[in-house]
């Protein structure tokens, strides 16, 4: 199925774009194997690796203990015998020469230890040839800290596949190499509520988030993942999302090892509702690429991880601060029962900068009702404003009123969110407001959330009042709460319509792709002609149009085509005709195509082109354009590319992009994301364009895009024209590269 089913036109869209290929096959969540495989070979399932005995091990080898004096490796002994301890681990010392260390009995390999072990930390500078031997010993989790693998280059990236491939080999799981100690912290275990499980690639990076505990923010898990030759952020991302004390995932990611990998533990942490909020560095890298597509110029790298987590609900966020305030407070609020957010404060400015950035970010803020403001005003002065932002003025917080106002905001059922900046305390006004929103925060099923600037931080209110409730989202900046909240707001409303796309994934190739073999031209760019013949395949309608290769076969073709006619150049080596002069628009007589005919030949001749034809085709007029394309990328594979089109596509770089499988919901948050949507509506008097078809063109090249994506390098329907509604689109130029 490549669209969901809601509605009569979906279901006929469903119905046409499947009819290109295998009926719909549905596969139920948990009874999948992993051999399961889309059309194109890769997994749509992916097993939750069992972690328990790494994070809480019976027996602990340590290789390479040691508690000399000054020794690099005495410091880590130490922590990990006291962190053994704290766990109920028994841990053995690995030691050639040593009888003891830190009074516990050594062995002098891992080949006599006394027992089978769970977990076996590498303090040697060459795990490789210890790899084998923990294998013998059946020993199931490794963790190598050295460092000189694949961060200093070449040579250490192939000793590190040297180390992956030992590792796969023995059957063991290895973390690293160049991680730390950071999984064997010590966890506050006195907190209670939903945890915030943390993965990082850099440990001090995690730093932040592991401190939150000291705030009352509980932590159940850090996971260093370093240089991931074995385990990866998407082993953990999907076993955390099955563990039931972790409310959030909080994630710093410098580089996926493999896209598919993590859009499938980003699809069981969306299948089980648990948010995962990411920093993934990179935004500045360019993606080049040499493309002949105007697609391929249309999104770099990151762009294509921003599309990836977005379309399975990662939160991807920026700073550091803001992955700790997003993932505490989405690991620790209801869920909403309602999206209307009320500013209330006691000052008039600040209510009203504060919502000016909220409203800027998108968040609702509903005026409240007459009724509600008269209620209002019970306690307030009639000359403040409470419409939303609610102003008190200031002294209703010193008394018996601010409790009554709290609670008269949370009553309105268009409520889901309070928010309170206090930009600085005012005490003893301040302690006592305090009071009342964590008071009113313990009575509600709403959220209640309190912005405290004071840059010092050691103020009572905030340090004992606020930090104290595990039911108030406590912030130091307006910018870290407005985000948070929209982040929350927009996890549930994720959640709630989200539905697989790899339960509806295609699993065998269909007719159109027998078709778009034989087309195909491994290593070629594919002509004008050739490539329309593989939308063809795929049912996408292309105008009518012959290929010519004489002046009097142009004729015959325009009169059975109709007037007027477009004449275009067509050759395995054309990506961009306009430019060379080799498109002629709006022929209306015999004579005019005899002379676009000569003189199309004659500027391919001079600029040294070969052709394989002149193609004289129908003449479309009326619509939007739009360029519709596939592009390759490294990490996630094929991707679809949407964006608007005609000559100007790479001036307005107005595109959005989605990695395959995606249905019909994405295809259309894509035309969402579009700057230029509202043309697709209708602008300055012009009607409204087939939306629908669109929608059905972009499903139609993700499924050539999951069937073809090992084989087509680019594809460019550039311009795709959107007819008025009900007419359909039309592909008027293709350009398709072969891997």
């Amino acid at each position: 199925m490549l669209g969901s089913t809601h509605g009569t036109f979906t279901t006929d869209l469903r119905a046409r774009v499947v009819a290109c290929g295998e009926s719909p096959h549905t596969v139920v969540h948990g009874t999948a194997t992993d051999g399961d495989l889309d059309v194109s070979g890769r997994p749509l399932y992916a097993p939750v690796p069992d972690l328990d005995r790494f994070f809480r091990p019976a027996s602990v080898a340590v290789v390479g203990a040691s508690d000399g004096d000054g020794r690099a490796n005495t410091g880590i002994t130490r922590q990990l015998v006291d962190w053994a301890e704290r766990v109920g681990a028994r841990i053995h010392p690995v030691h050639p020469t040593r009888e003891s260390v830190f009074g516990l009995r050594c062995v002098p390999s891992v080949g006599e230890l006394p027992e089978q072990v769970d977990l076996a930390v590498l303090l040697v500078g060459d795990p490789l040839p210890v790899i084998e031997e923990l294998a013998q010993a059946k020993v199931k989790f490794a963790v190598a800290f050295a460092s000189g693998y694949a961060e200093t280059g070449e040579q250490g990236a192939a000793a590190q596949r040297r180390l992956a491939a030992a590792a796969e080999r023995s059957g063991l799981r290895l973390l690293g190499p160049n991680t730390n100690l950071n999984a064997f912290e010590k966890f506050r275990d006195d907190l209670d509520g939903p945890a915030i499980a943390l993965i990082t690639q850099s440990g001090h990076q995690g730093r932040p988030v592991f401190t939150m505990q000291e705030l009352g923010v509980r932590l159940s898990h850090w996971a260093p993942t370093g240089n991931e030759a074995d385990l990866e952020t998407a082993d953990f991302i999907s076993y955390f999302a099955e563990r039931p004390e972790v409310g959030a995932i909080a994630c710093y990611v410098e580089g996926l090892k493999d896209g598919r990998s993590f859009l499938l533990a980003a699809d069981r942490a969306a299948r089980r509702g648990v948010p995962v909020v990411a920093v993934k560095v990179g935004r500045t890298e360019t993606g080049a690429r040499m493309a002949a597509s105007h697609t391929g110029k249309l999104t770099g790298a990151d762009q294509v991880v921003d599309a990836a987590m977005r379309q399975f609900g990662v939160i991807r966020v920026d700073g550091l601060d803001e992955l700790q305030d997003t993932s505490a407070l989405l690991a620790r609020a209801r869920r909403p029962v309602a999206e209307g957010v009320v500013v209330y404060s006691i000052s008039g400015g600040t209510g009203a900068h504060f919502s000016d950035l909220a409203t800027a970010a998108g968040l609702r803020l509903p005026r409240l009702s007459e009724a509600k403001q008269a209620e209002l005003h019970e306690w307030i002065p009639p000359y403040l404003s409470v419409a939303n932002p609610v102003d008190n003025g200031g002294h209703p917080v010193g008394d018996w009123r601010g409790r009554k106002i709290i609670d008269a905001i949370l009553a309105d059922p268009a409520v889901g969110v309070l928010i309170c900046p206090i930009t600085g305390p005012f005490p003893p006004m301040s302690d006592k407001l305090a009071q009342d929103l964590v008071d009113a925060a313990e009575a509600t099923d709403k959220l209640v959330c309190v912005v405290w600037g004071s840059p010092v931080g050691t103020e009572a209110a905030y340090r004992e009042t606020l930090l104290g409730s595990s039911r108030v989202a406590t912030f130091r900046t307006f910018a870290n709460c407005i985000r948070a909240v929209s982040a929350y707001l927009d996890h549930h409303r994720f959640r709630a319509g989200y539905r697989s796309p790899f339960d509806d994934a295609p699993r065998t190739s269909s007719p159109s792709f027998r078709k778009a073999q034989a087309l195909m031209r491994p290593g070629k760019q594919l002509s004008e002609h050739a490539a329309k013949q593989l939308l063809r395949a795929y049912g996408i309608r292309v105008p009518r149009e012959q290929l010519v290769t004489s002046a009097a076969a142009a004729v015959r073709a325009a009169g059975l085509v109709g007037y007027p006619v477009v004449m275009k150049a067509s050759g395995t080596q054309l990506a961009h005709k306009t430019e060379l002069g080799l498109v002629k628009v709006g022929l209306t007589s015999a004579s005019q195509v005899r002379d676009a005919y000569r003189e199309l030949t004659d500027i391919a001749r001079y600029e040294g082109v070969d052709l394989d034809g002149i193609l004289v085709c129908q003449m479309v007029e009326r619509g939007v354009e739009m360029v519709v394309g596939v592009t390759h990328d490294a990490l996630f594979g094929a991707t679809v590319t949407v964006g608007l089109g005609g000559v100007l596509v790479e001036v307005l770089h107005d595109a959005a992009v989605r990695v395959p499988p995606f249905g019909e919901g994405q295809a259309r948050a894509m035309l969402g994301e579009l700057r230029g949507r509202a043309l697709l509506d209708g602008v300055r008097g012009g009607p409204p364009v087939d939306v629908d078809a669109l929608v059905e063109v972009v499903l139609r090249v993700e499924r050539m895009a999951l069937e073809l994506g090992d084989e087509l390098s680019e594809l460019d329907i550039n311009p795709l024209m959107v007819l008025p509604r009900g007419q359909g689109a039309v592909a008027l130029d293709a350009l398709a590269v072969c891997r």
